[in-house]
């Protein structure tokens, strides 16, 4: 079947960005502090902690790359494990994360400098803003497929006007505005999704169907994935989470413990649902469209079920993927504020001035995140690339900060070079070996350097130097 278009779903859509405009206008007068654009004033309570964390999580990653990707192209099974690395990134952050908001750090370079000193933070806000830029780069995407399939306009003008309306959205209010729109979101998105699935499975002509109309090869455990590849687009997934700025500083400006142990909780269940669901859709969408851009599997499901659900579900798709683009581009402004202005251009900088600078570098980072998005040819691509940047070049670094007391200055930033120099070689001068995500090279190679440069330089004791000369 050939992709058309559905000009009512475009009501849905318009409808939900209505709304945000407006909540992003309501709560851009609450905003008086840098604390409150960047913590929202430390205030979230475990409700809207659970929506902004499902939602940031659950971006145009999910519903145009990660499981919908995977399940279109590859297989149901690569696309519904897909769930399981962030399963297992939860679990690890719901241990720690009392710690994680004792520091209350605005960045997770400042978390890095309080344990490997003022280059390390560098490094990390470098780090840190290529790859959030990148992510910022798909959800403008995202939202070019989505009009694309409700106007009929092309893709690129399609991204053009949804980069408009992300950078807006981040631009207005700052985390208080994203957080409540994140939870709006997320619950759109449940519900969105659970009427979905099985209305796209009847569209297709029932589950045999489906299973009849795609290539047999992606009926099995790998799909056409060998379990190496497989591996190359978990691990990304896992150690960004593990390190993401921007669950750091959600579970930062959580009321307290209690809330952030709540609404991770929420968070752990929501996903259960969220991406089963997603790569369901998509799986079914390979049998119904088999020559697709696989970005769109599930934005395409919308054209052959009931205009209500298909509406439902685009909107919802059109949420998750603003409110993931604010939180991005929002946390990528704040590090060049904090960890390049306030600290090199202007370190007497006021509150006031601080404030100004991050609203001021939204659409700046906007712009550079469109321009990127037009040199990679799918947004899996992209995604894999920004998140093995972040995956290897932070996750251990930060890990470590929290979980080994040991690990050395000097280990800490050989492990943030080492990742991002082998990520940056194995993508672009030598172009993806062997058809592996540079995941696979790069975080064994970062930990690697992590325990060994630690092992070197840790300072020996009196005990041990004694046994050393006897």
């Amino acid at each position: 079947m050939a992709l058309s278009h559905n000009p009512s779903l475009l009501w849905y859509v318009i409808g939900y960005g209505l709304v945000m405009v407006i909540i992003g206008i309501i709560y851009s007068k609450k905003i008086h502090t840098s604390e409150d654009f960047i913590l929202a004033g430390r205030s979230l309570g475990p409700l809207v902690l659970m929506g902004t964390l499902i939602a940031t999580w659950c971006g145009s990653g999910t519903v145009t790359g990660g499981p919908n990707s995977l399940a279109y192209s590859f297989g149901l099974w690569p696309g519904l494990l897909y769930t399981l690395p962030s399963i297992v990134g939860i679990f690890i952050l719901y241990i720690i994360g009392p710690k994680i908001r004792e520091y209350g750090k605005y960045t997770v370079s400042e978390i890095l400098e309080d344990k490997f000193g003022t280059t390390a933070r560098s490094l990390a806000g470098i780090i840190i803003i290529l790859a959030y830029v990148g992510i910022v780069s798909y959800q403008f995407k995202g939202l070019g497929f989505i009009l694309n399939v409700t106007t009929g306009i092309s893709v690129d003008v399609g991204t053009i006007l949804g980069a408009l309306l992300i950078i807006f959205l981040a631009f207005a209010g700052g985390l208080v505005t994203v957080a409540v729109t994140d939870a709006i979101s997320a619950f759109l998105m449940l519900f969105g999704l659970m009427i979905a699935v099985p209305a796209v499975i009847n569209a297709a002509g029932g589950w045999d169907k489906i299973v009849a109309n795609v290539p047999p090869q992606n009926l099995t455990f790998f799909g056409s994935l060998t379990p190496l590849q497989l591996i190359g687009y978990y691990l990304p997934l896992l150690f960004l989470l593990l390190g993401d700025q921007n669950m750091y500083q959600r579970l930062a400006a959580s009321k307290g413990t209690k809330e952030a142990k709540i609404g991770m909780k929420g968070w752990f269940v929501g996903l259960l649902i969220l991406s089963p669901a997603v790569a369901l859709i998509a799986f079914a969408a390979r049998a119904i469209f088999p020559k697709i851009n696989p970005g769109m599997a599930l934005i395409s499901t919308t054209l052959v079920i009931p205009t209500f659900v298909g509406g439902m579900l685009l909107a919802a798709a059109a949420a998750f993927i603003v409110t993931t683009g604010n939180s991005y581009l929002l946390s990528a402004a704040t590090n060049v504020t904090y960890d390049i202005y306030g600290r090199y251009i202007n370190p007497n900088a006021t509150d006031k001035e601080k404030l100004f600078f991050t609203k001021a570098l939204v659409p700046v980072l906007g712009i550079i995140a469109y321009v990127m998005i037009r040199f990679f040819p799918t947004i899996l691509a992209v995604q894999m690339y920004s998140y093995t940047v972040y995956a290897a070049g932070i996750t251990p670094a930060v890990l470590a900060v929290f979980l080994w007391k040991r690990v050395t200055k000097p280990a800490g930033i050989s492990s943030m070079l080492a990742g991002v120099i082998t990520t940056l070689l194995w993508e672009i001068p030598l172009g993806k070996p062997f058809a592996l995500n540079s995941s696979v090279i790069s975080v064994p190679v970062a930990i690697l350097v992590l325990i060994i440069v630690t092992l070197i330089t840790t300072p020996q004791t009196d005990s041990q130097k004694n046994i050393t000369i006897s």
